[in-house]
């Protein structure tokens, strides 16, 4: 019943005739020994926190650590909310606000789930807050999709990394945004291989992202990134349901992210030494914060 790649996942999918959420799930009892209810539990406890900070991020006001950040998500929830026919329509816009919403909560030290991390934990929330509202998905099927995007981050973590020290914002929020995607396609009724080729192009999509954040702080450019990682999550999803798949399968692009990831200069791994903290204004509002 374990996996350690997508193929192996995507077969034991087949075989039960069960989708990614339940394979995962039966993982979780057989594998750590925990109680099936007590699994459940512990999945509602985390939906319940990430409902919690998406609530706390639109209706309060809200200041990051660092300054750099704070009132974005609640900015752009009252504009989506009072704007005719926003451009992004209602479940990206609902999605991007919640996300950097999240991120708000995170760099003000309030309560988060870091799905797979801090610096990337409003791209999951943003999806499945937005998606629950727009579609009225019950809790338990929003907790039971969060199992379908816990086997992807599983798969991503053993065999490449979600972390931005070692592969870039390509592994924090490209690994969020297909967890979030894969689950995306599930709750929409796709099949197994179906969230596979959306989680594998939405790690495509974001393939490369380098990881700068301003004096070393998750505010910017993490905030908007994990507005993109939303966005992205709900395009690669509606592009496989739609039958645009990924030409490679999801073990492959799991692989190339983490060689690209190896491949990034440390300067633009999360070092604050390169890219947008190493620029002008980037280093201005470093000394600003630290002095």
């Amino acid at each position: 019943m374990d996996f350690s790649s997508a193929a192996s996942l995507l077969q034991i999918c087949q075989d039960g005739g069960v989708p990614i959420s339940q394979a995962m799930i039966d993982r979780e009892v057989l594998y750590l020994g925990c109680d099936l209810a007590d699994t459940i539990s512990k999945m509602e406890y985390s939906y319940n926190i990430m409902k919690s900070a998406v609530d706390s991020a639109i209706t309060e006001d809200i200041r990051s650590i660092g300054g750099l950040i704070g009132g974005e998500g609640k900015k752009l929830n009252a504009y989506h909310k009072t704007t005719p026919n926003p451009m992004c329509g209602p479940v990206i816009s609902k999605a991007i606000a919640y996300a950097m919403g999240v991120l708000e909560i995170n760099a003000s030290m309030g309560l988060i789930v870091a799905a797979p991390t801090a610096g990337s934990s409003g791209v999951i929330p943003g999806v499945f807050v937005a998606m629950q509202e727009e579609y009225g998905f019950s809790d338990a099927e929003m907790v039971k999709a969060l199992f379908n995007a816990g086997a992807i981050g599983y798969l991503i973590t053993r065999n490449a990394t979600v972390a931005g020290a070692e592969g870039g914002c390509q592994a924090e929020v490209g690994a969020a945004s297909a967890m979030a995607a894969s689950a995306a396609v599930e709750l929409m009724g796709g099949t197994p291989e179906q969230c596979m080729q959306a989680a594998g192009t939405a790690i495509t999509n974001i393939l490369g992202l380098v990881c700068d954040p301003i004096a070393g702080l998750v505010e910017a450019p993490c905030q908007k990134r994990n507005a993109m990682g939303a966005s992205n999550a709900l395009v690669s999803a509606q592009l496989t349901l739609a039958g645009v798949g990924n030409l490679l399968p999801l073990d492959e692009v799991i692989d190339v992210m983490g060689s690209v990831g190896r491949s990034i200069p440390f300067e633009l791994r999360e070092t604050a030494l390169g890219g947008i903290a190493a620029s002008p204004t980037g280093c201005a509002l470093s000394k600003r914060i630290f002095g």
